[in-house]
């Protein structure tokens, strides 16, 4: 694999951190700023309101920039966001410090997957998206538990301190080990925004938007679960979450080369088994041993559904994949929010503590219907599979002849 991958990841580690941080500092940011822990959780929102907001925004924006100059200036914006969130005074600039931190998130993935699956020969691009897509889980394994204990030994604005160095050794990397890229002719705004408006497009977006939100229907609310159910004490939720990305690790691990092998099975058999195990989980939450077993299993086919989508709406946006791709990060922010609405909404309606694991088995069987229904009506042919491919080999041949 290509050292720019290894920029790619360092970049996702960064992105992964700042992203799943703040729900361990929330009670560390309220006492400091003198506000509830319900009010300081909009930081979560104000960060995956800005995904939403930037992805398909900055990457229109960008469309005319060279992919290793817009990678950079993104990480230099996430940088600058969190600089700006370690330095926030009030509470509602942290919160505008948060949205700002979120807007390059969706569009750096989308660009650095594009340029993840350029960078190798075909067949490779799904393990290529996967590497990138592994800073993020690990992230949740390292970088998530060691800047909370950070946060609440030195102060969360450390944490955000720590994050914004991170952000500068990306960029560092970035700079250094990613190659330039030549552009293609049919590159630009237009033709994103066509192939945007695919069918094949749309249905990958609805699929992450159901399917992933079956996924934080359960993840937001894992360690009341695993405190008021299974009966963890507090200060083993930390555990717990590390476990959960351990398996988010070896999700991803297995499904590059599936997804290489087989894009729709992978799809399907992922989103089916994330359906399973979510039923699974409202058994094994009442045993310890099997409630920790189910954790990593849970990270792991949960995560196992990120990459076969991210390549499916890439291949399906034929030569302008960008913007879908970046597109498919609002849409998981989406799964994010709405996972952890509905799941909000059973247990406040008195179904109990273990209910969001059967309304998040019911989003990811709607994920999978969608994901099939866009396989039968998909008539593209196994053509359309191999154009990220024939960007990358364009790359090459650029590279031969310079």
């Amino acid at each position: 694999m290509p050292l720019a991958l290894l920029a790619l990841a360092i970049s996702a580690f960064g992105i992964g951190t700042t992203e799943f941080v703040m729900m361990g500092l929330l009670p560390n940011v309220a006492g400091d700023l003198g506000t509830s822990v319900p009010t300081a959780g909009y930081l979560v929102s104000a960060y995956a309101l800005g995904v939403v907001i930037g992805a398909p925004l900055l990457t229109a924006l960008g469309s005319r920039i060279p992919r290793k100059r817009m990678l950079v200036l993104l990480m230099g914006l996430f940088t600058i966001g969190n600089l700006a969130s370690a330095l926030a005074p009030t509470f509602g600039l942290l919160v505008a410090g948060r949205v700002l931190a979120g807007l390059p998130h969706g569009a750096f993935f989308g660009v650095g997957a594009v340029v993840a699956a350029r960078l190798v020969t075909q067949g490779r691009q799904a393990r290529a998206v996967a590497t990138m897509f592994l800073g993020l889980t690990v992230a949740n394994i390292v970088g998530v538990p060691t800047a909370t204990l950070l946060g609440q030994h030195l102060g969360w604005r450390a944490t955000f301190l720590v994050v914004a160095g991170i952000g500068l050794v990306a960029m560092a990397a970035l700079t250094l080990l990613v190659p330039q890229l030549p552009r293609e002719r049919h590159e630009g705004l237009g033709q994103e925004l066509r192939a945007l408006r695919d069918r094949q497009v749309l249905l990958g977006l609805l699929t992450a938007v159901f399917g992933f939100a079956g996924v934080f229907a359960v993840y937001s609310y894992l360690a009341s679960m695993m405190t008021e159910v299974t009966g963890f004490s507090e200060t083993s939720v930390t555990l717990v979450l590390a476990l959960f990305g351990i398996g988010m690790t070896l999700g991803a691990l297995v499904a590059g080369p599936l997804t290489d092998r087989a894009l729709r099975p992978t799809l399907y058999g992922s989103l089916a088994a994330l359906a399973a195990v979510l039923v699974l989980f409202d058994f094994t939450v009442h045993v310890k041993w099997a409630a920790l077993a189910t954790v990593v299993v849970l990270g792991a086919v949960g995560f196992m559904t990120t990459t076969p989508l991210q390549m499916l709406v890439m291949n399906k946006a034929q030569h302008a994949p960008t913007l879908a791709s970046a597109s498919n990060h609002s849409a998981f922010n989406l799964a994010n929010a709405g996972g952890a609405w509905l799941g909000g909404v059973a247990i406040a309606a008195g179904w109990g503590w273990t209910s969001p694991t059967l309304v998040g088995a019911v989003l990811a069987v709607i994920g999978l219907a969608v994901a099939v229904t866009a396989g039968l009506l998909d008539r593209g042919g196994p053509g359309a599979s191999r154009l990220v491919a024939a960007g990358s080999e364009r790359m090459r041949e650029a590279e031969r002849v310079g």
